[in-house]
């Protein structure tokens, strides 16, 4: 193979700084893979997410140039060898898949792709005063979308249901789905109380109610909630499968939320989807506030993965500078436009 390969690091700017019970986000870094060869090109996002991925490590752009140097390992061996770098795992399949595409941005090929189809999601409301997210879910719900998604655990418990109980004054359970994300900001000791109060409200799901790494309390948790719960950090740093194995037969979740850039790319993606089904544990994808390259990646994938419930990729619309590209949203659903062309004018080739 004659492979060359670079990174170039970016730097997405949110429109409204993105509020979570772990901080508020006023920006956010990721990497573009570019993979050349005999003058075709390929290209990939490693997306970073400090203080969440478990790559977020000070090598972390050296491990980046390591693979960039190695490119011509191929992409199996490049994959097994950045296992801890879940992130760079995703860019490198991303990469090797554009390369090997008729089109650059073309890696799953579909309905979706041909602008046919499109894929249901969830409209996101981040934490912030009850106001602000009011207004926000004035916003999701004018933009016609039956699943909204809010994240918990930052403002008062209290004004929370109360913001929950505003939607279900209007909007019955089978109107609009709502699913809340508490980022694992309750302790145990609280946290079924406070379950039972969001329950009265006919609500999809909860995320991550406590903290990862308590196996033994979510299982508790899921078996005794009367609100399914879905894992989603949980996830995250379990690369062996008899771990995820175990932790899938121990914690037995309702759901599990599957964010590519965090657990090993498409190949880790299969892995845990293969085992959901074992377990008869439902699941759905989202983004991690990767740029509009790494969103339509895992958009492909996901409408190629045949799985009805909403989707968390909404995300692409949150940054001012991010790659205009043929992805928009429009009634809650994601389309691939084709009469959209991508721009990479950002994106030093």
């Amino acid at each position: 193979m004659n492979l060359k390969a670079a990174y170039q690091k970016y730097t997405l700017e949110f429109k409204i700084p993105g509020g979570t019970s772990r901080g508020i986000l006023h920006d956010k870094d990721t990497f573009f893979l570019i993979i050349k060869e005999n003058g075709k090109l390929g290209i990939g996002e490693c997306s970073l997410f400090r203080g969440l991925s478990i790559d977020d490590r000070p090598d972390y752009e050296n491990k980046l140039q390591w693979a960039c140097d190695h490119i011509q390992l191929g992409k199996d061996q490049l994959y097994d060898h950045l296992r801890a770098y879940p992130s760079i795992q995703i860019g490198i399949e991303t990469a090797f898949k554009s390369l090997e595409s008729s089109n650059l941005f073309d890696l799953f090929p579909s309905k979706f792709t041909k602008s046919e189809k499109s894929i249901s999601i969830n409209g996101l409301v981040w934490m912030g005063t009850l106001d602000f997210m009011k207004n926000q879910i004035k916003d999701k719900l004018s933009q016609g979308f039956n699943c909204i998604k809010i994240k918990i655990g930052a403002i008062n418990f209290l004004l929370e249901l109360e913001l929950i109980k505003l939607i279900r004054k209007e909007f019955s359970s089978s109107e609009i789905e709502i699913r809340v994300d508490a980022n694992g900001a309750y302790s145990f000791s609280e946290v079924l109380e406070k379950l039972k109060r969001l329950s009265d409200f006919e609500l999809h799901s909860i995320e991550q109610p406590i903290k990862q790494g308590q196996w033994q309390e979510m299982a508790r948790l899921c078996e005794e909630s009367p609100l399914p719960i879905a894992l989603d950090e949980e996830l995250i740093g379990v690369f062996e499968e008899s771990k995820k194995y175990d932790l899938l037969n121990t914690i037995k979740p309702q759901y599990i939320i599957l964010k590519p850039s965090l657990i090993g790319g498409f190949e880790g993606s299969d892995q845990w989807i293969r085992l959901a089904k074992k377990h008869t544990t439902d699941w759905w994808i989202t983004s991690a506030l990767e740029s509009n390259i790494g969103l339509n990646a895992i958009a492909q994938y996901t409408y190629s993965k045949n799985n009805n419930n909403p989707q968390g990729l909404g995300t692409g619309s949150l940054f001012n500078n991010n790659i205009p590209s043929p992805l928009e949203v429009c009634n809650g659903n994601l389309n691939y436009n084709t009469n959209k062309k991508w721009n990479l004018d950002m994106i030093k080739f």
